[in-house]
């Protein structure tokens, strides 16, 4: 349902924001464990797709790496630069104003509605505004939707993102839609919701992998012999980790390294204790090193030939997950501990 709608939407008001000063949504692209097919214990019950959005006419993103403030989530800009659209009008093509070579007087009337005035800060796109703008656009386009006549709408507050709950008799979900930008022809996605609760600087647009390992988790059911073993290993873990302080995208991280060390055409359902242990001693040998490595960053050798990566991506040191534990001897006890009891479960 979500991912109807969400297209529905697309399709209303991609034509009112074509040919004009605002970004163009593309195709939403749903993320998370409810779109790959297996919930954690603490999964909000939020079904999140991405929105990319494409620059508008005489318009390009330029994406600025925020060097000052990183994290294990990288964090990123979006610089608006205006491009020539001169060349565009000679060929005959569809008859619109160049930022860069028209005359002040041809463009004041235009400039009123900018993309620089209306949804940036300075030269760099702002999260809120963005938001803010792609909440009334949804809002604006709902009643000319199929789905408006059998399901009821209402919005939830939300700054950085457009969240909203539909309901039809005793059936509703909740569904949120994160904008987001591409990094050039990959995988890899710069979006406007944090992965997790923070103070940010309404231009900072976190990077997010979580395409990439959709798509990853994509091939792995393609070729393992059986089809939603991958899974299964995902929902066991996460039944049985309550309290232990291990993360479910912990595990999500571990099961798929494990997955990608060994022939799929070796996972098979009869050996599924064994490779349980597997996972778990996998995760024992992360914790005494004190490093869970990346999957999508650094792990270029091992991730499918399907996932794009932008350059800049391919050959960086992956990131450590645990590096809090060698920074901490204190959590680094308490994690071993809890491997302890999650190894009694």
């Amino acid at each position: 349902v979500t991912a109807e709608l969400t297209e529905s939407l697309r399709r209303v008001f991609v034509a009112s924001v074509s040919n004009g000063f605002y970004p163009v949504p593309q195709e939403a692209i749903g993320v998370g464990s409810a779109f790959e097919g297996w919930s954690p214990r603490d999964w909000d019950g939020v079904y999140r797709v991405l929105v990319p959005l494409n620059p508008p006419p005489g318009h390009a993103f330029h994406l600025e790496l925020d060097s000052a403030r990183q994290t294990t989530a990288r964090t990123f800009r979006v610089c608006v630069e205006q491009v020539c659209m001169c060349r565009r009008e000679q060929l005959g093509q569809e008859e619109l104003l160049c930022f860069l070579h028209h005359s002040q007087k041809e463009l004041r009337q235009e400039q009123k509605h900018s993309l620089w005035k209306t949804l940036c800060t300075g030269s760099y796109l702002d999260v809120e505004k963005t938001s803010h703008w792609f909440y009334q656009l949804v809002r604006s386009s709902w009643l000319h939707v199929p789905h408006s006549h059998s399901w009821h709408l209402v919005f939830q507050p939300c700054s950085r993102s457009c969240r909203f709950q539909l309901s039809q008799g005793e059936k509703s979900l909740t569904a949120e839609m994160i904008l987001a930008v591409r990094q050039g022809d990959s995988d890899i996605f710069v979006v406007s919701q944090p992965a997790e609760a923070s103070c940010m600087a309404s231009t900072a647009w976190p990077e997010t992998y979580a395409v990439a390992e959709a798509k990853c988790f994509q091939h792995i059911a393609r070729q393992v012999p059986s089809e939603s073993l991958h899974l299964k290993f995902l929902q066991v873990f996460t039944c049985i980790l309550r309290g232990t302080g291990f993360s479910s995208s912990v595990w999500k991280t571990v099961v798929m390294h494990v997955l990608t060390t060994v022939p799929l055409s070796h996972w098979h359902r009869r050996e599924f204790a064994r490779w349980l242990w597997d996972i778990m001693s996998y995760l024992g040998r992360c914790l005494q090193l004190k490093r869970l490595e990346h999957f999508v960053l650094g792990n270029k050798e091992r991730l499918p030939a399907e996932i794009s990566l932008p350059p800049a991506t391919q050959d960086v040191e992956p990131p450590n997950l645990f590096e809090h534990l060698a920074r901490d001897p204190a959590a680094h006890r308490e994690a071993l501990q809890a491997y302890g009891q999650l190894r009694f479960r």
